[in-house]
């Protein structure tokens, strides 16, 4: 590993290369944070999410009315000019997201009108986060359409069967099944943004992976937000970060790893159980382009910076934006100044992928 060298340097951000091990070369943007906001955020999760979190850690096998977290997010409308339409997927419901008035947030932090729609080149699949047994499409809806918003891009959010009543490989085989819907509807893939947070992020990358070990063709790029990538808790329990994050206490991982070995346990083909695989332990070879942000006291950090190194390796082009001091998807957070930020910073990625690629426009018949 070579050292880092800086390129660039400002008040807001400083972004370094990094090579890792024989491929190619991990863009890391670090920013800033710690605004009067993100503090006051930690402090409140630390004092609440945490300890029921750790609560849930030492009873997750009772059935906890977990629906109630995704109704709850009924209180949190989409942003305005956005219109909200159902969708039937095979297994599962989705919705599109769709924002009339698309504004992106320039890095000056000023919000600035698009020329033109941008949607029909460019569109975003997103996985919700919850861990794999919490959350939906009410909850994750005003995030998506901030997302929806500064790219311009229509976003069909899909809400994955979840554990405990299914395991994981149904919630990725979920995701695939709105790549086809996509594909579908007249997108060409390299327009196709698969996009998610937390355990999203986790299905965002399987999801990638299972287009390949299908025949499909890949993605345009992917969006991991505060991913994870390891079920194996630990790397993430030797980290400084298990006691630092202020969201997951040092039991929550262990106990949703072990939950969805139970679940994953169910499914058995010839007599055997399928070995359980991770996105920082698969072939990420034909990945495409993948933008990363996490905060830097997470419990994911961890993960972020491995799945980097491992793009890295396979020669995949990885960004990984780290901001400093910030929670566990911060980017829900509007009053968050960082939040918006790290939003327009997907807006930069996502235009960088459309231009290269200099795909035509999609049809209409969506």
């Amino acid at each position: 590993m070579t050292a880092p060298s800086s390129l660039t340097r400002s008040s807001a951000s400083r972004r370094v290369r990094r090579a890792l091990g024989v491929g190619t070369a991990v863009d890391r943007q670090e920013f800033e944070g710690g605004s009067m906001q993100s503090r006051l955020l930690a402090a409140y999760l630390r004092r609440t999410v945490r300890p029921f979190l750790g609560v849930w850690a030492r009873t997750h096998t009772l059935p906890w009315p977990m629906s109630v977290v995704d109704q709850a997010g009924r209180l949190l409308p989409p942003v305005g000019d956005t219109t909200v339409a159902p969708v039937r997927l095979d297994e599962c419901r989705a919705e599109w997201i769709r924002t009339d008035s698309p504004r992106r947030v320039g890095a000056d932090g000023r919000s600035e009108r698009p020329t033109r729609r941008a949607d029909r080149d460019r569109v975003i699949l997103y996985l919700h986060g919850g861990a794999f047994v919490v959350c939906g499409l009410n909850s994750h809806r005003r995030l998506i359409s901030r997302i929806a918003q500064s790219t311009g891009a229509d976003v069909l959010s899909v809400d994955y069967r979840m554990m405990p009543r299914n395991p994981i490989s149904h919630a990725v085989e979920d995701g695939v099944d709105g790549f086809r819907y996509l594909l579908d509807a007249g997108y060409l893939p390299e327009q196709i943004f698969i996009a998610g947070d937390s355990a999203g992020g986790y299905l965002a990358f399987m999801v990638a992976l299972a287009l390949q070990s299908q025949g499909l063709p890949p993605a345009g790029g992917i969006i991991a937000l505060s991913p994870l990538t390891d079920l194996d808790p630990t790397r993430k329990m030797l980290h400084p970060n298990a006691s630092l994050c202020s969201v997951f206490p040092k039991g929550a991982v262990p106990a949703l790893t072990k939950l969805a070995d139970e679940v994953e346990a169910r499914i058995v083909v010839d007599g055997r159980r399928g070995p359980r695989v991770c996105p920082v332990d698969a072939d990420l070879s034909a990945l495409p382009p993948v933008l990363i942000q996490v905060g830097s006291t997470e419990m994911v950090y961890a993960d972020s910076e491995l799945m980097a190194e491992r793009l890295a390796d396979a020669g995949i082009e990885c960004r990984l934006q780290v901001w400093q001091d910030q929670v566990h998807v911060f980017h829900a957070a509007d009053f968050v100044p960082e939040s918006a930020r790290a939003i327009s910073e997907i807006a930069v990625f996502v235009d960088e992928q459309v231009r290269r690629g200099t795909v035509p426009l999609a049809g209409t018949g969506t």
